[in-house]
């Protein structure tokens, strides 16, 4: 008889992955499988009109008003294709008086390809669209500063216009405790010095800092706190199944809204494991969050949280974009000798560094376990930021099942970091 197998979200596709229950222990961790919401355009105009703690959308827009809606860059899956027709279809205003900010935080901006994909054609013909640069300083201005004294400088379409409104899309994030709600604003439309700022080695280091942790997250807090120098007038954030697709609409007041969508995520992506195990095998989630090694932290963290001291994480990421070759994280993880050493040189510096909280991340995790990735980067740039590159994702399975012997524990996330686990007591 053949063994199971299990497919690990890859790209645009999957990996399979055998599960024999003869070589080990299997503990498949994934979300709650969640059905798809029955007329989902229907769920949405009733959602922006009977939004939390907040009038109506209809009775917050004039038909003068010009209009910023931001949504999340390409590396999120968040259903713009729906959700942007729909709003437009509500919004009593002419299409002139509306532009999109992609919120692409550090990242590069969309090109006209992606913006197609993610928009669609109808979209980009009707409104104005624009990237956000956090390193342009004519695109930002100074809204305030946060309660620690860190300035906001904020996107200028985004702040001089009469309403905005922010889209996004929910899910357990590794610092953060969830996307959406206020990293609409910052990261997403916010300079590059205040998202530096956003991301010190302090704020991310705090246990706080973590996986399903809203309240008393302090880096939580600093982005709520920038991004109520410059509020949205209103949040439409959503929940999605593995399969992508739409489970639950949250619209209203930006922080209030935020919370019920994160209730939603946390009570569907919570999984418990009972012991840690020595090997996870694990995924980023496949397309769009798998196109680079930097987001891929995502999924090594979370598979950290139950992987042994000493163990194995191998992770499946197709990184077709890279590492990739903008920003720091490569040049991070390859300046010393070894994890500690990417602690230590980060802590020294007298100001935080682009994407250095990516490599402090994962840096962490490298001091006490083992990384292999299994990708389509060429080896040796793998092998540059610490980890082991796979070429065979089954024969890195079974080399480190049969150093583990029969009946050891193993861990699988097949939909990576849309899933929390959790060691459970």
């Amino acid at each position: 008889m053949h063994p199971d197998s299990i497919h690990i979200d890859y790209g645009r596709g999957a990996v399979p992955v055998r599960i024999d229950p003869a070589r080990a222990r299997w503990h498949i961790v994934q979300p709650r499988h969640v059905p798809p919401l029955d007329h989902p355009r229907e769920h949405f105009r009733t959602a922006c009109a009977n939004p939390l703690a907040s009038p109506p959308l209809a009775e917050i827009i004039a038909p003068t008003d010009r209009i910023v809606i931001t949504t999340s860059d390409g590396t999120r899956p968040v259903p713009n294709r729906a959700l942007l027709p729909w709003l437009l279809e509500i919004l009593p205003v002419a299409a002139e008086h509306i532009t999109l900010v992609v919120g692409a935080g550090t990242h590069r901006p969309n090109t006209a390809e992606e913006l197609e994909h993610m928009l669609g054609p109808a979209v980009l013909r009707r409104i104005r669209v624009v990237n956000h640069d956090a390193y342009d300083p004519g695109m930002n201005v100074r809204v305030g500063e946060t309660a620690a004294g860190l300035p906001v400088l904020l996107n200028r379409h985004y702040v001089e216009a009469d309403k905005r409104i922010a889209l996004g899309f929910i899910e357990p994030h590794f610092f953060a405790g969830f996307s959406g709600g206020p990293k609409a604003v910052a990261p997403g439309l916010a300079s590059i010095d205040t998202i530096l700022g956003l991301h010190s080695y302090g704020l991310v280091a705090d246990p706080q800092s973590t996986w399903g942790v809203l309240d008393g997250n302090p880096l939580q807090q600093a982005l709520r706190d920038a991004a109520a120098c410059c509020p949205p007038d209103f949040l439409i954030n959503v929940t999605l199944n593995t399969a992508k697709e739409l489970t639950g609409i949250f619209c209203g007041q930006y922080l209030e809204a935020h919370r019920a969508g994160c209730l939603r995520a946390a009570e569907d992506a919570m999984a418990p494991v009972t012991a840690p195990c020595p090997l996870v095998i694990t995924s980023n989630s496949g397309f769009p969050l798998d196109q680079n090694l930097y987001q891929t932290v995502k999924g090594i963290s979370a598979a950290a949280r139950i992987c042994a001291d000493g163990g194995r994480i191998i992770v499946a990421s197709e990184c077709a974009d890279g590492v990739p070759d903008h920003g720091h994280f490569a040049e991070l993880m390859a300046r010393t000798e070894s994890p500690r050493d990417v602690l230590n040189w980060i802590r020294s510096q007298p100001a935080c560094v682009l994407d250095q909280w990516q490599a402090q991340v994962l840096a962490t995790v490298l001091i006490r376990r083992r990384v292999s990735v299994y990708s389509s980067l060429p080896p040796r740039r793998v092998a540059q930021c610490m980890l082991t590159p796979v070429a065979d994702l089954q024969a890195a399975v079974d080399a480190e099942l049969a150093a583990l012997g029969p009946g050891a524990d193993v861990a699988v996330l097949p939909h990576g970091p849309v899933t929390i686990p959790f060691l459970k007591a």
